[in-house]
């Protein structure tokens, strides 16, 4: 085997270890994945969705437990959309699948005006439509590809634009509470998952949707976020490790801490208990 091999196969064998750790331990951390379930893999054709697919199959052979995995992809029925591509994969593979046909695309392409950021609006009918195919069909969990640097970047779209302190988080109750989503790659870095899909060769579906606006604020997190980690290596890692240490007194949220009943000679006790009151909240 040339030296050209050996060392490609070398760094693939180490990137697929760093993402398989950081899904394990994702998924130990936050309880994801249980005896039994059946975990609905989202596919949408995309690097990240199909590196989670990779890694939950490699798991799911040497896990403590018994789970299933089914991968689901919502055909949104976008032009020249290769409806061939992901049947064919997921056959090859010998992974149960579906495939959800459900044109959103016309219904975003009417409502939003050309020009306009149609990620909202399409990401709520995308959820609509897997929500609903999990409840009819007993999944336990629903799992999306998110990974850190995703997290991160909802995280300052929510601080700059929106006023909030809030990410996504690796494990969410849905609003309807009949759905639990979970988010294996939360751990996992974008870069690692880039070379890792780019190593496996996947058979990358470009969207043509939010795929095809460059000028989104998310576009602008990421450039920033991607600056930050070449300029000061780790930060990324820092800001991440923050969203896992929340201390709501430290904050000014009236919600999550008892300011105004905050006295002279309290109790250190006292204040730790309202902190974790605060922090059930915010987890919510």
């Amino acid at each position: 085997m040339p030296n050209s091999a050996k060392k490609s196969r070398t760094e693939i064998n180490k990137l697929q270890k760093r993402l398989r750790h950081g899904v394990g331990e994702a998924i130990a951390d936050y309880n994801m994945i249980e005896n039994n379930d059946k975990v609905m893999v989202c596919l949408s054709g995309g690097k990240d969705s199909y590196t989670m697919l990779e890694i939950l199959l490699n798991l799911q052979k040497t896990a403590p437990i018994n789970f299933e995995i089914i991968a689901v992809n919502l055909d949104q029925k976008q032009p020249e959309f290769p409806e061939h591509v992901l049947p064919d994969y997921l056959e090859s593979l010998g992974v149960p699948y579906h495939i959800i046909e459900h044109d959103t695309y016309s219904i975003v392409k009417r409502i939003i005006p050309e020009g306009k950021t149609t990620c909202s609006l399409c990401s709520r009918l995308r959820r609509g439509s897997l929500y609903a195919y999990a409840a009819e069909n007993k999944v336990t969990k629903i799992a999306l590809g998110h990974h850190r640097d995703d997290i991160l970047e909802t995280f300052f779209l929510n601080i700059f634009y929106g006023g909030k302190l809030k990410a996504m988080p690796p494990k969410l109750l849905s609003d309807d509470k009949r759905n639990i989503v979970i988010r294996p790659l939360a751990y996992c870095r974008e870069k690692d998952i880039a070379r890792f899909s780019s190593f496996k060769d996947f058979p990358i579906i470009p969207c043509n949707l939010c795929g095809s606006q460059a000028n989104l604020q998310r576009q602008a997190m990421k450039v920033m976020l991607t600056q930050w980690d070449k300029q000061f290596p780790g930060r990324l890692e820092t800001i991440f490790r923050s969203l896992q240490n929340i201390a709501p007194s430290q904050l000014a949220d009236t919600k999550l801490f008892d300011f105004v009943g905050l006295k002279l000679g309290q109790r250190e006790n006292d204040l730790e208990d309202v902190d974790t009151m605060g922090l059930d909240i915010l987890m919510k």
